[in-house]
């Protein structure tokens, strides 16, 4: 009964989701002017990321770094009149740079013919748009998709490292440039090392630095600030020679970037004359396919960290995109695309709307027009730790290691891929990947090659509709990536908000990206209301116990049982409590909580439910799993939560640890309309410096900490406590609880209800 109790506050509480805070941005001008100082503050952070990317991933690409600006600054300022989304935002990207060096290198080196191929590019994704088409990027397996993403990383990691050495290699392939890196290491220039060393130090242990002055401004502006002491200090305006060691190093100007001092200057046009060739035309699929594919799966990411839950039109977005690519390319611009990291810190910034991307646009116009001395002062060392550390985020253990705990077979999918690419080319690392995919999925399926095709396309998967309003859905056969399509045609007559069970019961197999295509599906029905639940699965196996493995029918199966949970039945039963440790998909309740509001949920598990007798408040301990950020930025987190149903409501509010520097940069905060002020009690001097509390109703909170929840507080190891009115949640940890752990957190839990004003509810 208490498990359905939690179902039930959930659908209620959905029912009455009008608070201010959730209540959606308007559009247009309405919402430009309504939200305005969020989008402008937003925007100052996303301009200060965008810069010093911008000039790295034109540098790397081997063209003008204006050239890179350029293509930020149209990404913004003309994308956002066309585009689908919301919080994204747009310009040029390293997953790109690949496919530019690529072009350059069939095209005869002439960039006038890769910018042709960028305009030719632009008008097929507009195409691809009006024809809503955009749904065809769902093709990609996603392990094929990281593994085209590894294998850019490990090109753009081995173009740069020889430029943070200040050395150069004369090798044609990319493993024989990385390989000369060793033979190259007795001529590395200790002054150029120096400032790559600066950077990238700067870049692994930002995170951990929490001063508010130093964490205002993003890493990579950072890398630039503290490479302009070294460019000055050993004068790299003037070309001369230092003694370091009995050796003489070389510095001068060609170590820094060149900009023009007119940046009109740096404008070139397409020359199509290479239109009829096939070179032409491969560089031009390989830049649609990879532009496409990346901003379609950014478009996507970016939805689950939207606050407000908005979707993107991505047949819109493809238009936007492609359009503004073709202004770019016209004008000596790189392709435009949605850039997952930029549009992160949008979202992390509490941009609103749109417009924090056209105002990105307009802050870099007027950077380069207020910075052009200073930006020919950077040297391309600096640009290069850059894109060293972008490079090994694409291709670091962390990707493999997420792609093995998802599954064997997704370790095997990506690093196929990455091999295959690294040694022919993007377009063929695609072919061989999606075959070697669809081989594996043929033998797992142990069936034969028409009878899997077959099955897939022939299935015979339905949808139900019951009279109570439920909707069923039976999927059968071979549920892979081939079926993405299929499947968006079938969920596509469920009404918004609906309740829906889907039935995997009868697939022969059910791969991850069909996995990541039902949760998707399930998070936009949840957050409108709806009711989704997977069922089905239970005689399928997997190579790992991801909620996204790839997943094969082999009949009923015993469940495992870990340790820590035969302890967390036991202390179930002896208190009479209820224990589920199956995985629940249905976690929308706790989006209710301003924490998860760009923290994508996956799941949870784990779950023990009770009763506070004193207060009649019924409670809930459950291990999940959540994300912050998404693709490069992605950090997944487990973590243990308690929910209290509460017996009557109270003010909403946040209590959390107060940092350092967070009062002097509230006041920046409350200005900018992105933070409410923190509330300080001047007789509880203690608790307001030890805590940082928040929320909608000033008054009503200071009413609510009583003197006697206050000290019960002050004497208490700090947790996350938030109130949403009808429910508080509370956190320690950011890992799993041990036992003892989850016992502690019901008896603070069980005192802090003690000492709030609370009515025992019936």
């Amino acid at each position: 009964m208490k498990i359905v109790y939690f179902g039930f506050y959930f659908l209620k509480y959905k029912q009455n989701m009008s608070s201010t805070y959730n209540t959606i941005p308007a559009k247009g001008l309405k919402g430009l002017k309504e939200n305005w100082r969020n989008d402008v503050s937003a925007a100052i952070s996303v301009s200060l990321v965008a810069l010093p990317l911008a000039l790295g991933i034109a540098v790397a690409s081997e063209v003008s770094p204006m050239a890179g600006i350029l293509s930020a600054i149209i990404g913004g300022v003309v994308t956002t009149f066309f585009r689908g989304g919301h919080l994204a935002i747009n310009g040029p990207a390293a997953g790109l740079i690949a496919v530019i060096l690529g072009g350059l290198a069939v095209l005869d080196g002439n960039i006038n013919y890769v910018l042709a191929a960028i305009v030719i590019s632009g008008a097929i994704q507009i195409i691809f748009g009006v024809l809503k088409m955009g749904r065809f990027a769902k093709l990609l397996p996603s392990s094929v998709l990281h593994g085209i993403l590894a294998a850019i990383g490990v090109i753009i990691f081995t173009k740069q490292i020889h430029y943070a050495l200040g050395t150069k290699s004369d090798a044609d392939t990319t493993i024989g440039t990385l390989i000369d890196v060793f033979y190259k290491l007795p001529e590395i220039n200790p002054f150029v090392f120096l400032i790559s060393m600066i950077g990238i130090l700067i870049l692994v242990f930002y995170k951990k630095i929490n001063q508010k002055f130093i964490r205002m401004i993003p890493a990579p502006m950072w890398v630039l600030l503290l490479a302009l002491p070294v460019v000055f200090g050993f004068d790299f305006f003037n070309s001369h020679s230092i003694s370091f060691l009995g050796n003489s190093y070389g510095v001068g100007p060609n170590l820094l970037i060149d900009i023009p001092s007119n940046p009109l200057d740096s404008i070139m046009h397409p020359d199509f004359a290479m239109i009829g060739t096939l070179p032409f035309w491969i560089t031009v699929m390989s830049i649609t396919m990879i532009a496409s594919v990346e901003t379609l799966a950014s478009a996507r990411a970016v939805d689950k960290l939207d606050p407000y839950r908005r979707t993107t039109n991505l047949n819109k977005d493809l238009i936007g995109v492609g359009l503004s690519t073709m202004v770019s390319g016209a004008l000596g611009g790189l392709p435009i695309i949605t850039v997952i990291v930029r549009s992160t810190v949008n979202v992390n910034s509490n941009a609103k709307t749109k417009w924090s991307n056209f105002y990105h646009g307009i802050f870099l116009i007027l950077f380069v027009l207020l910075l052009a001395p200073v930006l020919k002062s950077i040297p391309l060392a600096a640009l290069a730790a850059i894109l060293l550390h972008t490079g090994y985020k694409l291709a670091s253990p962390k990707v493999f290691k997420t792609a093995y705990n998802q599954g064997v077979e997704q370790l095997l999918f990506l690093t196929s891929t990455l091999i295959i690419t690294l040694f022919t080319d993007l377009l063929y690392g695609i072919m061989g990947g999606i075959l070697i995919t669809l081989v594996l999925h043929m033998l797992l399926a142990k069936v034969g090659f028409m009878t899997f095709f077959k099955m897939i396309y022939k299935s015979g998967s339905k949808i139900i509709h019951l009279d109570n309003g439920i909707y069923e859905v039976k999927i059968k056969g071979v549920a892979n990536f081939l079926y993405a399509l299929e499947l968006d045609k079938l969920l596509k007559e469920i009404p918004i908000g609906s309740t829906v069970h889907i039935d995997l019961f009868q697939t022969r197999l059910v791969d991850l990206s069909i996995m990541e295509n039902l949760i998707e599906f399930k998070r936009i029905h949840d957050n409108n209301g709806g009711n989704v639940s997977l069922m089905g699965l239970e005689h399928h196996v997997a190579s790992t116990s991801h909620n996204r493995a790839l997943k094969i029918v082999t009949g009923r199966i015993k469940k495992r049982i870990t340790q820590r949970q035969i302890r967390l039945q036991k202390l179930a039963i002896a208190n009479g409590w209820s224990f589920q440790r199956e995985v629940d998909w249905n976690t929308s309740y706790l989006r209710n909580f301003h924490f998860f509001d760009s923290r994508p949920i996956e799941m949870k598990s784990n779950s023990l439910q009770g009763l506070d007798k004193d207060t009649n408040a019924h409670w809930e301990i459950a291990d999940i799993v959540f994300d912050e950020g998404a693709l490069l930025a992605l950090e997944v987190y487990q973590t243990t939560v308690q929910i209290i149903k509460l017996p009557n409501r109270i003010p909403e509010f946040i209590l959390d640890k107060e940092g350092l520097f967070d009062k002097m940069f509230d006041r920046v905060k409350v200005f900018a309309g992105t933070k409410k002020r923190d509330i300080d009690f001047v007789k509880y001097a203690d608790f307001s410096n030890k805590f940082q509390l928040s929320g909608e109703n000033k008054e009503e909170i200071k009413a609510f900490f009583n003197e006697e929840l206050i000290h019960f507080l002050e004497q208490n190891e700090i947790h996350h406590i938030e109130s949403n009115g009808e429910a508080l949640m509370i956190f320690k940890y950011l890992h799993i609880a041990k036992t003892d752990e989850v016992s502690n957190m019901l008896t603070f839990a069980h005192d802090l209800l003690s000492h709030m004003k609370l009515k025992s509810g019936n």
